[in-house]
C-alpha cells in the first residue's frame, strides 16, 4: 500500500513539473499576469509533491522507541507546508496584480495561451480526481491532499481561460490583474483550508469519519455479552488508526473468557480497516445493580433485574467515561 501512494506521489511531481514549464512558456508567449498566476500555483504544486513523496516515505516507516504511535503524523505537516506555500503564493500574485494596475503588461498570443493552459488544466483534474478518490481509500491525507490541490488547480484553470477569453474578446486589459487579484483570494483561502485540516491532525482533533465508522463496525457486530463500550477515543495518524476503549463484561466471566471477547473485539476492528491499526481494551466487570436493565444477554445466570431497554451505541455515548446506565437514570430524571 506504501508503495502505491509513492509510486502515485511520483507521477503528480513529473507530471507538476511538466504542467509547469507548459504554463511559464504560456506566460511567456502571453506575458498576461493571470496566467502567471495559475503557472505561479504550479510552482506550489512541484514543491508540496516532492514534500509529499518524503512524508509518504517517513509515514510508512515502522513506530520505534521515539515514536511509539509512529509517522504517521508526518502527513498532517505535509498538508500544513502545502497551505503555507500555496497562501505566500497567493499573496505574491495580490501584491503583482495591484503593481499592474499602475504598471499595465502589453498582452500578446492570448488565444493560444488559453489552449494550453486549457490542456494543463484537463490533465490536473483528471489526475487530481484520482490521487482524491486514492487518498480517500488508503486514509492518506497527503493523496488526498494533493488531490484536492491540483482540482482547485483545474478550477482556477477553467476560471481563468474564461476570463482571458473575455480580455481577449474585449480588449479591456485591466481585466488582467482584476482576474489575477480573484484567483489569489480562493488560492488563499484553498491554503487556509489545508493549514485548517493539517492542525487539526497535529492537535489531535477527532476525526469525524474515524469515529462514524467504528461507531458503526461496532454496532453492526454488537454481542449479547459485550453489555457497553464507552471511553472510546479514535485517533487517524495518516494511514494509520489508533484506538483506545472501555469494554464492559460480565463480572463473572473469567480471565480466559475476557481474553477472547477482547480479542473479538479488536479483530472486528483490525478487519474492517485498510490501513495498520492499534486497539488498546480495558475490559470493565458489569454492576449487577445497574448495567441488568439494559445488557442483553438473555443467558445470564445471575441476573437480578430483567432487561428494559437496548441502549443504542453512539459516537457520544462511547466517548463518554462511564457506563451506559447514566442514560437509563437521565431519561428517568426527564421523564
Amino acid at each position: 500500500m506504501n508503495q502505491q501512494k509513492t509510486n502515485w506521489i511520483r507521477i503528480s511531481f513529473i507530471v507538476s513539473v511538466v504542467l509547469l514549464m507548459i504554463k511559464f512558456y504560456s506566460f511567456y508567449i502571453t506575458n498576461s499576469l493571470a496566467i502567471l498566476t495559475d503557472a505561479l500555483e504550479s510552482i506550489v504544486n512541484v514543491v508540496a509533491a516532492g514534500f509529499a513523496s518524503y512524508s509518504i516515505y517517513l509515514s510508512s516507516q515502522p513506530k520505534d522507541e521515539n515514536h511509539p504511535y509512529g509517522h504517521g503524523k508526518i502527513e498532517f505537516f505535509s498538508a500544513g507546508i502545502e497551505g503555507v506555500l500555496i497562501i505566500l503564493a497567493g499573496l505574491f500574485i495580490i501584491y503583482q496584480a495591484i503593481y499592474n494596475f499602475f504598471v499595465p503588461n502589453d498582452l500578446d498570443m492570448l488565444l493560444e495561451g488559453i489552449s494550453l493552459i486549457a490542456v494543463t488544466g484537463l490533465i490536473n483534474g483528471l489526475l487530481g480526481q484520482k490521487l482524491k478518490k486514492i487518498g480517500r481509500k488508503m486514509n492518506s491525507i497527503t493523496l488526498e491532499a494533493n488531490g484536492k490541490h491540483l482540482l482547485t488547480d483545474t478550477i482556477s484553470s477553467l476560471i481563468l481561460i474564461s476570463g482571458v477569453a473575455i480580455i481577449y474578446l474585449t480588449g479591456i486589459e485591466i481585466l488582467d490583474s482584476i482576474l489575477s487579484i480573484l484567483f489569489s483570494l480562493y488560492i488563499v483561502y484553498s491554503g487556509y483550508v489545508l493549514i485548517r485540516k493539517s492542525v487539526g491532525g497535529l492537535m489531535d482533533e477527532a476525526n469525524p469519519l474515524a469515529i462514524s465508522h467504528t461507531v458503526s463496525v461496532l454496532n453492526s457486530e454488537r454481542k449479547p455479552e459485550w453489555i457497553d463500550i464507552h471511553n472510546m477515543r479514535v485517533q487517524q495518524y495518516g494511514g494509520d488508526r489508533h484506538i483506545d476503549l472501555h469494554l464492559t463484561l460480565p463480572y463473572y466471566f473469567e480471565l480466559k473468557r475476557v481474553h477472547e471477547e477482547v480479542e473479538k473485539v479488536e479483530e472486528v476492528l483490525e478487519n474492517s480497516f485498510h490501513g495498520a491499526m492499534e486497539v488498546f481494551i480495558h475490559s470493565d466487570p458489569c454492576i449487577p445493580e445497574k448495567c441488568c436493565k439494559y445488557c442483553q444477554l438473555t443467558t445470564c445466570t445471575v441476573r437480578k433485574y430483567e432487561s428494559t431497554a437496548k441502549i443504542e451505541w453512539t459516537a457520544e455515548n462511547m466517548a463518554k467515561n462511564q457506563k451506559h446506565y447514566h442514560e437509563l437514570t437521565e431519561q428517568v430524571t426527564k421523564a
